[in-house]
């Protein structure tokens, strides 16, 4: 094997050697900043059936499950919204909190996110996106570290504006219908009366008929 060949050998290694040491050096700076600070236990709307045009809220409840205090620093709902027209969009909404609010070691915070629906939402469920950003507290360096972003993911139910409509009509159609019933009854218990006085003044009249 030439010198040349040896040197070109040597440098590759060299090279995977560097490039290792960086990436294990990067990821030891990594660790620090990926911690898992809370978790997202909850998410409730104030109603189980919206409409269009519509005003809501939905309730969240976070949970520090770590060992030192940690701070929400931004927390939105996304809605998918599908148009009756078959467009989608998207529309973020912010809680109505002010931020960043600290949750302290093993204790739960409570937030809220009022929304409003457009008038031409189309029915039927639809999904939120809650997503909180938050950063945990570092005791020993005694500075504010990206933590994760947790999120949750519940569905809204957006009532169709022609259901009330359809269950008038439906009560309407019912109403009729009894009332074709009890026609249709009423006409078959009086011709059944009018048949029997009938027969009844038929046989009235042979008894009293006299004898020759």
């Amino acid at each position: 094997m030439t010198t040349a060949k040896v040197n070109i050998r040597m440098e590759i290694e060299m090279h995977k050697k560097r490039l290792l040491t960086m990436l294990l050096s990067l990821f030891l700076m990594i660790i620090p900043f990926v911690a898992y600070a809370t978790t997202i236990t909850s998410c409730t709307f104030d109603k189980d059936t919206y409409h269009q045009g519509q005003t809501g809220y939905s309730t969240i409840t976070m949970y520090n499950d770590e060992d030192s205090k940690m701070k929400v620093t931004e927390l939105t709902a996304t809605i998918d919204y599908y148009y009756t027209d078959g467009n989608i969009y998207l529309q973020t909404f912010y809680t109505n909190a002010t931020l960043p609010a600290e949750i302290q070691q093993g204790q739960s915070n409570t937030w809220y996110i009022p929304f409003s629906l457009p008038t031409n939402i189309a029915s039927g469920y639809t999904s939120v996106h809650v997503k909180a950003k938050t950063q945990l507290w570092n005791n020993h360096s005694e500075t504010w570290f990206t933590s994760d972003h947790p999120t949750y993911q519940p569905t809204l139910y957006i009532e169709s504006p022609y259901k009330h409509q359809l269950e008038e009509q439906q009560i309407i159609n019912n109403t009729t219908t009894t009332i074709v019933y009890l026609f249709a009854a009423t006409t078959i218990l009086f011709a059944s009366m009018t048949g029997f006085l009938v027969v009844l003044n038929r046989r009235a009249r042979v008894i009293n008929q006299p004898v020759t």
